[in-house]
């Protein structure tokens, strides 16, 4: 086979659709990129840590099955593409801990969206830490260590997917799956430098669960770029029959490949939902941000500053939350190495369960239709990704409950009301601060609005060639 040799694998092939092109056209093999993926991923283990599980046995028999799978002409969407998962998905033969420690029995079988991955093609090399059950904007504990961030090593790559963002921003793998239940993947897509893509609820099954995290939690990409998180986004859709939620198909392909075919509104809302806690804008954050908004106008789109009628939503959040945490917990085969912090989050979800779960879940409609009534008149809602710039590592470690709750609203109070909702989001690469580091924006939509957002975003990501900034010192 003619092409790259494993040493001379360069920036043409770092991206996940540049990757399945190049297969298709047997310039490179599986293995080769695969075996560079674990290269890369091992020389940064001990000072970025972005992983829990690396499968790199059985990763490069996959990629082998691959290339023979090529070689005799059959083509798939991402047929021979390392990709990485995070630590809250099944995938057969390896342990799901979801950040916590301790010893978990393997799994007999792949969740829904690990399948969809592998029936597309693409090759898992590993799972990718997280903080204990997904419950902080910061990914360290206990059970794993600290993430780092390949921007900035002092600064944590965010939370809960900060593994996931921390092994696409150093270029480990060109994409990976992550799930957000309040920010966990626009967070870390906002703090190093990526698309994070937030997709309808149900857009990507849960199962075996039949949604998580009481509804609040989806799955999603992060990618360097709209085009290929659109694509891990398009290979991991669809739904089980067991799943709850089940949206009506959006065609999220064509959308990366075009802007919006006409003139948006767009509403640019600096004002986070009440919380009770007093909220602070970071002076770099707002002005990245109001930057974004004059970008999109110089691109043809009227923005207006408007807030969203958020009203009691906190309150249809914070229950299924800790019930979501009390869920979880009840499946760790020892609670007693748990944080104190979860073990008072499932105290929580105990203490509001019964009647005021059903009350927060009845409250979901209500909130739609009250924030929803601004879409007669807008297309998308522009605000701030996170309040302030990347946190450093150990920012949240070692306080109590009320400290880290606290610090956690003042740092990302803008991601968390579209998990009530259900609704999609996009964050999108703001700029840097004075420090260089990484900023972004979030871009809002209604029910079902993906093609809408992922198209907009396209068209700022031709206007702003964020694809073509790198940390300094990523791996060869």
């Amino acid at each position: 086979m003619t092409g790259y040799r494993s040493e001379d694998l360069g920036g043409d092939l770092e991206g996940l659709g540049a990757q399945a092109r190049a297969l298709g056209r047997r310039e490179v093999s599986s293995r080769e990129l695969v075996e560079r993926a674990l290269r890369r991923i091992g020389e940064t283990q001990s000072t970025l840590n972005a992983f829990r599980r690396v499968r790199a046995e059985a990763a490069l028999e996959e990629a082998d099955a691959a290339d023979r799978r090529l070689a005799a002409g059959e083509r798939a969407p991402l047929l021979g593409v390392p990709v990485a998962v995070k630590d809250d998905m099944d995938v057969a033969g390896e342990p799901t801990a979801f950040g916590c420690p301790g010893e978990f029995p393997a799994k007999k079988d792949d969740s829904e969206a690990v399948r969809r991955l592998r029936a597309a093609g693409a090759v898992i090399v590993g799972k990718t830490n997280t903080p204990e059950l997904g419950q902080w904007p910061v990914t360290d504990g206990s059970a794993f260590g600290v993430t780092r961030n390949p921007w900035s090593p002092q600064h944590s790559p965010g939370g809960s997917s900060g593994g996931s963002a921390a092994a696409v921003a150093a270029g480990l793998v060109p994409a990976a799956l992550a799930s957000d239940g309040a920010g966990s993947i626009r967070i870390p897509a906002a703090w190093t430098h990526l698309v994070g893509i937030k997709p309808q609820r149900g857009r990507i099954s849960t199962w075996p669960q039949r949604e998580a995290f009481r509804g609040i939690t989806c799955d999603g990409p992060l990618a360097r770029t709209v085009g290929d998180a659109a694509l891990l986004l398009h290979a991991a859709s669809g739904s089980h029959e067991g799943d709850l939620h089940r949206p009506p198909a959006v065609d999220i392909l064509a959308a990366a490949g075009h802007g919006p075919r006409r003139r948006l509104r767009i509403a640019l809302s600096l004002r986070p939902a009440f919380a009770a806690v007093r909220h602070w804008l970071d002076p770099a954050v707002r002005a990245a941000t109001v930057r974004m908004a004059e970008r999109l106008e110089v691109l043809g789109h009227d923005v207006v500053e408007e807030d969203p009628r958020y009203g009691p939503i906190g309150l249809a959040f914070v229950p299924r939350s800790m019930a979501g945490v009390r869920d979880w917990a009840a499946r760790v085969p020892d609670r007693t190495l748990l944080d104190p912090r979860t073990h008072a989050n499932v105290r929580g979800g105990l203490l509001l369960g019964g009647a005021v779960q059903r009350a927060a879940r009845a409250a979901e409609a209500p909130l739609r239709r009250r924030i929803g009534g601004m879409f007669w008149r807008f297309d998308a809602v522009l605000t701030p990704t996170t309040a302030v710039p990347p946190l450093r590592t150990g920012a949240l470690a070692g306080l109590g409950s009320h400290e880290t709750n606290s610090r956690m609203i003042v740092a990302c109070p803008y991601a968390w009301p579209w998990n009530v909702l259900g609704w999609p989001a996009v964050s999108v690469p703001s700029g840097f601060t004075e420090a260089g580091l990484p900023l972004g924006v979030q871009l809002l939509g209604p029910a079902n609005s993906e093609p809408l957002l992922i198209s907009l975003a396209a068209q700022l990501e031709a206007d702003q060639r964020w694809d073509e900034l790198w940390p300094a010192g990523r791996p060869d």
